[in-house]
């Protein structure tokens, strides 16, 4: 059986018993989480969410450049007023560089990524900084945004922060 099969399965009995239907659009917590797709992050067990508390944006490696179009969404039309920002240990974003996967794309497909950026990364705590900085800096967030970095570590489920170094103010 294929494994759409089972989750169609699963949501048969999820919405046997569903009571959340009348919760609000926006999320109660003003908060957007970016994380990575990676399937040993479950976002609600992990952080203490409930439905309808965050708005949880996940992509390859958590990254902000690929996930700014959503965080605008959901500050500007859904009240978000703080972003975590939050990688992890053994990424594979880690394990690869834009040479590499652009010539097995090529290889596997025969098809030409161009100069296509997979926005890989070869040190952790630096790819949260270079975020939480990408998301400090973009002129399409309000600058009053709380935005903070941390490391999942997938071995004991611990969140570390990452300290950013914010340039002090202008005299």
């Amino acid at each position: 059986m294929p494994v759409i099969d089972e989750l169609l399965r699963a949501n048969q009995e999820y919405a046997r018993d569903f009571d959340r239907g009348h919760l609000p659009l926006p999320p109660a917590r003003r908060l957007a989480i970016l994380t990575c797709m990676d399937a040993r992050i479950l976002p609600s067990r992990a952080f203490g969410l409930e439905e309808g508390d965050a708005h949880v944006i996940r992509n390859a490696g958590g990254r902000a450049r690929d996930a700014l179009r959503s965080l605008i969404i959901s500050q500007r039309l859904l009240g978000t007023v703080e972003v975590a920002v939050i990688h992890h240990t053994d990424c594979g974003m880690l394990t690869f560089n834009n040479r590499d996967l652009r010539e097995k794309v090529s290889t596997d497909l025969g098809q030409d990524t161009g100069e296509f950026d997979f926005l890989p990364f070869q040190d952790l705590d630096a790819s949260v900084r270079e975020d939480v900085e990408f998301l400090m800096a973009t002129q399409l967030l309000d600058p009053a945004t709380l935005i903070r970095g941390f490391v999942y570590d997938v071995r004991d489920g611990r969140l570390r922060e990452v300290p950013i170094e914010t340039p002090a103010p202008a005299p």
